[in-house]
């Protein structure tokens, strides 16, 4: 399995062009077999996401929960304490205008929260993937698109987390421009945006990118001709 998925995620950082691997995560009832736990003190969901990129780690799910936000979209009962932080950030967000009067109610997130979830590079860990993200530019985001199903893709906003639970309630393929929090704490440039996939639709997506790789070579050899042989072509400035 592990070799498996190892050789899909270099798949697509070659047919999308990325610059860094897609990231693995996987919801678990055990503890992975040999995988170090996270040490803690991560100020965010997605934080984790984000050193997801460079190894693999576990954390349960109590060490989600100092941020009030992402422990909500895991499934982590808004109670005691959790509960209290997460009023009051929704109400200083909407104070601001951040957020609509409301609009909490209608973010996706987790029925029921798992008691691990592990994260890291596609492939590094002993387990399946239960979603899998990618933090893509422009154009390796609009291929990630072409290649999705047939029929609208599902876009979150805020928070960005919330793409998770979107794909694990159904979505085969969902994106997000992420939110503002999750570009301080992840460090995500300006020019990223964030593409999920349904762990168990990985393998068909990954063939239907490859093709869709091709189908651009194509399209754009076309194009290309088109525009050089066009009396008054756009230069860009």
């Amino acid at each position: 399995m592990t070799t498996e998925l190892s050789a899909l995620a270099h798949q697509l950082v070659q047919d999308l062009d990325l610059k860094a691997s897609p990231i693995q995560i996987s919801y678990l009832d055990a503890p992975p077999t040999g995988v170090a736990k996270h040490p803690g003190g991560a100020p965010s969901v997605c934080t984790f996401f984000a050193e997801g990129q460079d190894r693999a780690f576990y954390a349960d799910i109590p060490q989600h929960e100092a941020c009030e936000i992402g422990a909500f979209v895991h499934g982590i009962p808004p109670e005691g304490e959790l509960g209290t932080r997460l009023m009051g950030t929704i109400g200083g967000m909407q104070s601001e205008g951040y957020l609509h009067p409301g609009e909490e109610a209608k973010v996706p997130h987790n029925a029921a929260a798992p008691k691990y979830v592990a994260y890291g590079p596609l492939g590094s860990l002993p387990v399946p993937p239960t979603t899998v993200l990618i933090f893509a530019p422009a154009r390796s985001a609009m291929m990630a698109l072409e290649a999705a199903p047939a029929g609208p893709v599902p876009m979150n906003g805020r928070p960005m987390c919330a793409i998770v639970p979107t794909l694990n309630q159904g979505a085969k393929v969902a994106l997000s421009p992420g939110c503002i929090g999750s570009r301080i704490y992840t460090g995500m440039g300006d020019d990223r945006v964030v593409v999920g996939i349904r762990g168990d639709h990985l393998t068909a997506y990954a063939a239907q990118v490859r093709k869709i790789r091709h189908a651009n070579e194509v399209v754009r050899a076309e194009d290309e001709r088109r525009k050089r042989e066009a009396k008054h072509p756009y230069t860009p400035r």
